[in-house]
Protein backbone atom coordinates (compact mmCIF):
# COMPACT_ATOMS: atom_id res chain seq x y z
CA UNK A 1 0.00 0.00 0.00
CA UNK A 2 1.19 3.65 -1.18
CA UNK A 3 1.98 5.57 2.47
CA UNK A 4 1.96 9.53 2.16
CA UNK A 5 2.58 11.65 5.20
CA UNK A 6 1.83 15.05 5.16
CA UNK A 7 3.98 17.55 8.00
CA UNK A 8 1.65 19.80 9.79
CA UNK A 9 2.18 22.71 11.75
CA UNK A 10 0.75 25.65 13.22
CA UNK A 11 -1.18 28.02 10.37
CA UNK A 12 -0.72 25.30 7.88
CA UNK A 13 -3.06 26.48 4.65
CA UNK A 14 -5.59 23.79 4.83
CA UNK A 15 -6.56 23.64 1.10
CA UNK A 16 -2.71 23.02 -0.35
CA UNK A 17 -2.77 19.30 0.44
CA UNK A 18 -6.52 18.30 0.95
CA UNK A 19 -7.10 17.24 -2.14
CA UNK A 20 -3.81 15.32 -2.80
CA UNK A 21 -4.57 13.44 0.84
CA UNK A 22 -8.71 13.06 -0.11
CA UNK A 23 -8.09 12.22 -3.99
CA UNK A 24 -5.38 9.36 -2.54
CA UNK A 25 -7.07 7.93 0.38
CA UNK A 26 -10.72 7.95 -0.79
CA UNK A 27 -10.22 6.94 -4.45
CA UNK A 28 -6.53 5.22 -4.31
CA UNK A 29 -6.73 3.96 -1.46
CA UNK A 30 -3.44 4.88 -0.23
CA UNK A 31 -2.44 5.37 3.09
CA UNK A 32 -2.64 8.97 4.46
CA UNK A 33 -0.64 10.14 7.39
CA UNK A 34 -0.03 13.41 9.38
CA UNK A 35 2.78 14.37 11.48
CA UNK A 36 3.11 17.64 13.07
CA UNK A 37 6.08 18.83 15.27
CA UNK A 38 6.12 17.15 19.02
CA UNK A 39 3.12 15.70 17.52
CA UNK A 40 1.50 18.33 19.18
CA UNK A 41 -2.38 19.40 17.67
CA UNK A 42 -1.99 21.90 15.22
CA UNK A 43 -4.63 25.15 14.11
CA UNK A 44 -4.65 25.44 10.12
CA UNK A 45 -5.00 29.29 8.71
CA UNK A 46 -8.58 28.63 9.18
CA UNK A 47 -8.77 27.69 12.18
CA UNK A 48 -9.43 23.96 11.81
CA UNK A 49 -7.75 22.01 14.66
CA UNK A 50 -5.73 19.02 13.90
CA UNK A 51 -4.53 16.03 16.15
CA UNK A 52 -1.68 14.51 14.00
CA UNK A 53 -1.05 10.76 14.59
CA UNK A 54 2.53 11.14 15.74
CA UNK A 55 5.17 13.28 15.85
CA UNK A 56 8.16 14.57 13.00
CA UNK A 57 10.68 13.76 14.94
CA UNK A 58 9.62 9.75 15.13
CA UNK A 59 8.83 9.11 11.69
CA UNK A 60 10.44 6.67 10.08
CA UNK A 61 11.06 7.21 6.40
CA UNK A 62 10.98 3.17 5.32
CA UNK A 63 7.73 3.21 5.97
CA UNK A 64 6.60 5.73 3.64
CA UNK A 65 6.48 6.55 -0.37
CA UNK A 66 6.71 10.23 -0.22
CA UNK A 67 7.06 13.02 2.16
CA UNK A 68 4.96 16.68 1.64
CA UNK A 69 5.14 19.24 4.00
CA UNK A 70 1.76 21.52 3.88
CA UNK A 71 2.83 25.47 3.13
CA UNK A 72 1.76 27.74 6.04
CA UNK A 73 3.26 31.34 7.20
CA UNK A 74 4.67 29.39 10.06
CA UNK A 75 7.46 28.31 7.70
CA UNK A 76 8.66 32.14 7.09
CA UNK A 77 8.68 32.89 10.58
CA UNK A 78 12.00 32.73 13.16
CA UNK A 79 9.78 30.36 14.98
CA UNK A 80 9.54 27.43 12.55
CA UNK A 81 10.23 24.34 13.60
CA UNK A 82 13.33 22.98 11.91
CA UNK A 83 12.36 19.39 9.98
CA UNK A 84 15.63 19.42 7.74
CA UNK A 85 16.67 15.75 9.40
CA UNK A 86 13.90 14.39 8.27
CA UNK A 87 13.53 15.84 4.70
CA UNK A 88 17.32 14.97 3.84
CA UNK A 89 16.50 11.84 5.59
CA UNK A 90 13.59 11.07 3.03
CA UNK A 91 15.61 12.05 -0.10
CA UNK A 92 18.51 9.85 1.12
CA UNK A 93 16.41 6.82 0.78
CA UNK A 94 15.01 7.56 -2.26
CA UNK A 95 11.95 8.48 -1.02
CA UNK A 96 9.51 11.32 -2.83
CA UNK A 97 10.10 14.71 -1.11
CA UNK A 98 7.24 17.02 -1.62
CA UNK A 99 6.90 20.92 -1.00
CA UNK A 100 3.82 23.60 -1.45
CA UNK A 101 3.87 27.11 -1.22
CA UNK A 102 5.59 27.74 1.92
CA UNK A 103 6.82 24.46 2.19
CA UNK A 104 8.83 25.43 -0.41
CA UNK A 105 11.01 26.92 2.03
CA UNK A 106 11.95 24.06 4.22
CA UNK A 107 12.66 22.11 1.25
CA UNK A 108 15.27 24.69 0.00
CA UNK A 109 16.48 25.42 3.63
CA UNK A 110 17.15 21.86 3.82
CA UNK A 111 19.52 21.55 0.59
CA UNK A 112 16.90 20.01 -1.57
CA UNK A 113 16.70 22.33 -3.91
CA UNK A 114 20.30 23.37 -4.63
CA UNK A 115 20.27 21.00 -7.88
CA UNK A 116 17.14 20.32 -9.03
CA UNK A 117 14.58 22.06 -11.08
CA UNK A 118 11.61 23.53 -8.55
CA UNK A 119 9.38 26.15 -7.86
CA UNK A 120 8.07 28.25 -5.58
CA UNK A 121 5.10 31.68 -4.76
CA UNK A 122 7.76 33.58 -7.17
CA UNK A 123 10.81 34.54 -8.20
CA UNK A 124 13.04 35.38 -5.50
CA UNK A 125 10.75 33.75 -2.77
CA UNK A 126 13.63 31.37 -1.41
CA UNK A 127 16.16 33.40 -1.43
CA UNK A 128 16.22 34.59 1.86
CA UNK A 129 16.40 30.57 2.73
CA UNK A 130 20.18 30.81 2.01
CA UNK A 131 19.70 27.66 -0.55
CA UNK A 132 22.10 27.78 -3.88
CA UNK A 133 19.76 26.52 -6.46
CA UNK A 134 18.40 29.99 -7.55
CA UNK A 135 19.77 29.08 -11.49
CA UNK A 136 17.68 25.60 -11.16
CA UNK A 137 14.21 27.96 -10.20
CA UNK A 138 11.41 27.77 -12.52
CA UNK A 139 9.07 30.55 -12.18
CA UNK A 140 5.64 28.62 -13.39
CA UNK A 141 2.14 28.68 -12.09
CA UNK A 142 2.06 24.76 -11.70
CA UNK A 143 4.07 21.85 -10.08
CA UNK A 144 7.51 21.00 -10.71
CA UNK A 145 8.46 17.25 -10.58
CA UNK A 146 12.46 16.34 -10.82
CA UNK A 147 13.31 13.32 -9.70
CA UNK A 148 12.10 12.39 -6.38
CA UNK A 149 11.63 16.54 -5.56
CA UNK A 150 8.08 17.80 -6.32
CA UNK A 151 7.61 21.90 -5.75
CA UNK A 152 4.57 24.00 -5.88
CA UNK A 153 2.90 27.55 -5.81
CA UNK A 154 0.27 27.69 -3.33
CA UNK A 155 -2.03 28.78 -5.90
CA UNK A 156 -1.43 25.40 -7.66
CA UNK A 157 -2.68 22.34 -5.27
CA UNK A 158 -4.37 20.42 -8.16
CA UNK A 159 -1.16 20.08 -10.29
CA UNK A 160 0.97 19.74 -7.24
CA UNK A 161 -1.64 16.27 -6.13
CA UNK A 162 -1.23 15.30 -9.92
CA UNK A 163 2.67 15.71 -10.04
CA UNK A 164 3.19 13.62 -6.36
CA UNK A 165 0.06 10.87 -7.43
CA UNK A 166 2.29 10.02 -10.28
CA UNK A 167 5.32 9.67 -9.04
CA UNK A 168 4.07 7.52 -6.33
CA UNK A 169 2.17 4.89 -9.08
CA UNK A 170 -1.20 5.78 -8.87
CA UNK A 171 -0.91 8.27 -11.82
CA UNK A 172 -3.93 7.11 -14.25
CA UNK A 173 -7.18 7.72 -16.61
CA UNK A 174 -8.91 8.17 -13.47
CA UNK A 175 -6.85 10.57 -11.96
CA UNK A 176 -6.64 12.36 -15.51
CA UNK A 177 -9.95 12.84 -15.14
CA UNK A 178 -10.12 14.00 -11.69
CA UNK A 179 -7.59 16.72 -12.83
CA UNK A 180 -9.54 17.94 -16.06
CA UNK A 181 -13.02 18.06 -13.32
CA UNK A 182 -10.88 20.17 -11.57
CA UNK A 183 -9.16 22.19 -14.47
CA UNK A 184 -12.76 22.99 -15.82
CA UNK A 185 -13.53 25.30 -13.54
CA UNK A 186 -10.63 27.88 -15.25
CA UNK A 187 -12.37 27.30 -18.70
CA UNK A 188 -14.27 30.56 -19.91
CA UNK A 189 -17.12 30.03 -21.37
CA UNK A 190 -16.88 31.20 -25.25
Amino acid sequence: MTTIVTILADGFADWETALLNAAARSFYRADTRFVSPGGKAVVSMAGMTVQPGMAVEDLDCDSLDALVVAGGTIWQSEHAPDISAVLRQARAKGKLVAGICDGTLQLAKAGLLDDVAHTSNGAGYLDASGYAGKARYRDVPFAVADGHIITAPGTAPVTFMAEVMRAVGLGDEELDSYIGMHAAEHRRAA
